[in-house]
């Protein structure tokens, strides 16, 4: 299963968030020293979480956080073209059907083999929640060891333009197309997970 959290004006109120802000701030500032805000000395929380993003959270045995991600509509400021427009040599793809991928987690408390399960779980959730919904295509920013992962998936994936040095990182940005093959071009490198999307209303109020 993978939890979606959507419209919620205040998401570090929520606990089911505030675990998820927390492991983000473990990954992000603690691992890969991204220079980016923490409150209270806990919680990575940006600009862009507010009630227009959309969250994806895989949940560990304990219904804990395992990984996450974080959607943001790209009719609205997002991080390509907010933050790294040079990244890109084309056009941004934006509109209705265009969502950025942003914040991709893996918890650390978990052993290699299963951050790489929770990795295929999100990447599969990311999937069937564009399917559910009418997205056609994914954006994103990712330093290269991360982009040379999510290109060698098998899914239609291709770059927006040539990486480029940005305050000491190498990063590039990418367009994921998705359509009603894609599931079966992830399940033929071993990627896809089929897995219900449960939103987090209906969690809380069963």
């Amino acid at each position: 299963m993978v939890t979606i959290a959507q419209s919620i004006p205040v998401p570090l109120r929520l606990p089911a968030l505030r675990e998820m802000f927390e492991a983000r701030k473990r990954v992000f500032v603690d691992l890969l020293k991204w220079d980016i805000p923490v409150l209270e000395e806990r919680y990575e929380v940006d600009q862009f979480d507010d009630e227009y993003a959309t969250y994806l959270i895989v949940p560990d045995d304990a219904g804990g956080h395992a990984g996450s991600a974080r959607l943001l509509d790209t009719g609205r400021p997002h991080i390509l073209d907010t933050l790294f427009p040079e990244l890109c040599e084309a056009p941004l793809p934006r509109g209705p059907r265009v969502l950025e991928i942003t914040r991709f987690c893996l918890g650390r408390a978990r052993g290699a083999h299963a951050r790489i399960e929770t990795r295929n779980r999100l990447v599969s959730g990311l999937v069937r929640y564009a399917l559910e919904n009418g997205i056609e295509t994914y954006t994103g920013v990712a330093e290269m060891g991360w982009l040379s992962q999510i290109l060698a998936f098998g899914w239609r994936c291709r770059p927006l333009g040539l990486p480029r040095m940005i305050d000491g990182k190498m990063l590039g940005a990418l367009r994921i197309d998705i359509s009603e093959e894609t599931p079966a071009l992830l399940e033929a490198n071993g990627i896809y997970r089929p897995a219900p999307l449960q939103r987090l209303e209906t969690l809380a109020a069963a």
